[in-house]
């Protein structure tokens, strides 16, 4: 995956305050912060929308693995349901992380694409020109419905993630407590259910990490 802007080293050192900024509301004093040493909020986005594209296809490739480690479960008959019910406990852990990293990336993405639009709206006033007004006007709205498609795929990918980990959570809590050859059979519909549920999933991931792809080349442009 190409980057679509190079990162700026004052972003990459500023990134390890977001935290301090954004949990304290002050998100507005980190993006001035960034603009005084040289980094604009366009070139903040775009680099948010990269690091979450790169998220999401780290989280599709994790929930193929989960589901994975399911299935190697439902379909051990040599004995060895101990091994693979940590893996799939190890699985679940690893997804839960890869969920909630995505979750913050698309935050971090509205945080700064709201800063962005509110100061592109607000200057639309300092024209003289009404022509240069316009075009600046309609370049806005472009973006923002480019934006918003955006948006709504990664979040609608984003959200895919819950129900599965909800049932997988019930899966391992479950064998937790109830690890045997029979209780493992009758896991065999609830893994044909969750295979399917992974498949929609990984699909609006790929779509998501397409529009991201796909935003960030007009973006460059």
């Amino acid at each position: 995956m190409t980057r679509s802007f190079p990162r700026s080293p004052w972003l990459l050192c500023a990134g390890l305050l977001i935290g301090v900024f954004m949990t304290s509301g002050c998100s507005t004093v980190y993006y001035e912060a960034l603009e005084k040493v040289g980094v604009a909020k366009r070139e903040v986005l775009a680099d948010r929308v990269e690091d979450t594209q790169e998220a999401q296809e780290e989280a599709k490739e994790q929930f193929a693995t989960a589901l994975e480690q399911l299935m190697e479960l439902t379909g051990d008959t040599g004995g060895e349901l101990k091994v693979h019910y940590d893996r799939l406990a190890d699985a679940l852990a690893e997804s839960e992380d890869r969920a909630e990293e995505v979750h913050d990336r698309i935050k971090g993405v509205r945080s700064v694409a709201e800063a962005l639009f509110n100061e592109w709206e607000q200057e639309l006033d300092d024209y003289t020109s009404a022509t240069l007004r316009q075009r600046s006007e309609r370049q806005l709205r472009e973006t923002m419905r480019r934006y918003d498609r955006l948006v709504l795929l990664m979040q609608r990918a984003a959200d895919r993630m819950d129900p599965v980990l909800a049932t997988l959570r019930d899966q391992v809590l479950f064998l937790k407590h109830n690890l045997n050859a029979q209780t493992v059979a009758g896991l065999d519909s609830t893994a044909r259910e969750l295979q399917e549920d992974v498949t929609l999933l990984i699909a609006d991931m790929e779509k998501s990490i397409a529009e991201a792809e796909a935003f960030l080349a007009t973006w460059n442009s």
